[in-house]
């Protein structure tokens, strides 16, 4: 099995955590957008970023100054925003740690896919944004089928707990009879269920440690997550989709 997430806007340098184990797997890749970012100006990168001012003159400083090489963060470290807070690493034990280095990929605009002791440093790119490099159109494009050949040599069994705009740089390109669970947290509101973005984002990172903690590898103990509320929906559910109302 593995999983695979978001990765989160917002991320630090955190040099005093446990160290980093190795490098992504695309950092080929990741030196040609660097590349193609650092040759762009302020106004172009602002519009790519679609953000203030106030986020993209740090962000462009960090761009012209990048070295992918040193300071290193590991990945599952180095992201924040709400679903990283949830899974919670700082307080994992070393056989919690082994479970997401071997199950858990972070998707990324800028680095494909990351275990999440890979060294990363901050950046800020989107998979959905409006950036060509050479002959691809956009993000999707350049990466192409590259991070789901990358989980297939690696498992037979995703599951996705990644949004849409990332999870499609994956699910896009697998085959049709390659097992993927895709996983809904929602609210039952008028005999329908709608999900809430931060409940959502909640759940997620629950889930992860929730795996993390119980060393789960079958998809028949996943349906046993039952943090924030969340009930696993039988009824509602079925061997690709499993829905978890609230």
């Amino acid at each position: 099995m593995r999983i695979i997430i978001s990765p989160a806007k917002k991320m630090k340098k955190d040099l005093e955590c446990l160290p980093v184990k190795q490098s992504p797997q695309y950092l080929e890749d990741s030196q040609i957008l660097l590349s193609k970012l650092q040759s762009l100006s302020y106004e172009a990168l602002k519009k790519i970023w679609q953000c203030s001012d106030a986020i993209a003159r740090p962000n462009f400083e960090n761009i012209k100054n990048f070295d992918s090489n040193n300071n290193l963060t590991p990945a599952i470290f180095s992201y924040q925003g709400i679903q990283y807070q949830m899974i919670a690493p700082h307080v994992f034990t070393d056989s919690e740690f082994d479970y997401i280095e071997e199950h858990l990929r972070i998707l990324s605009g800028f680095y494909g896919i990351v275990k999440p002791f890979d060294g990363v440093k901050p950046y800020r790119l989107e998979m959905q944004a409006k950036l060509s490099v050479d002959k691809h159109k956009n993000l999707y494009d350049f990466w192409g089928k590259k991070l789901a050949e990358s989980l297939m040599a690696e498992t037979d069994f995703v599951l996705n707990l990644a949004s849409k705009e990332y999870s499609k740089a994956v699910t896009a390109h697998l085959p049709k009879n390659f097992k993927v669970i895709n996983c809904t947290f929602g609210q039952e509101i008028n005999d329908n269920i709608k999900e809430k973005g931060t409940l959502v984002k909640i759940a997620r990172g629950e889930m992860v440690r929730f795996l993390a903690e119980n060393n789960i590898s079958n998809t028949e103990d996943i349906k046993a997550f039952e943090l924030s509320g969340f009930q696993f929906d039988s009824s509602r559910s079925d061997s690709h989709h499993y829905i978890f109302v609230k």
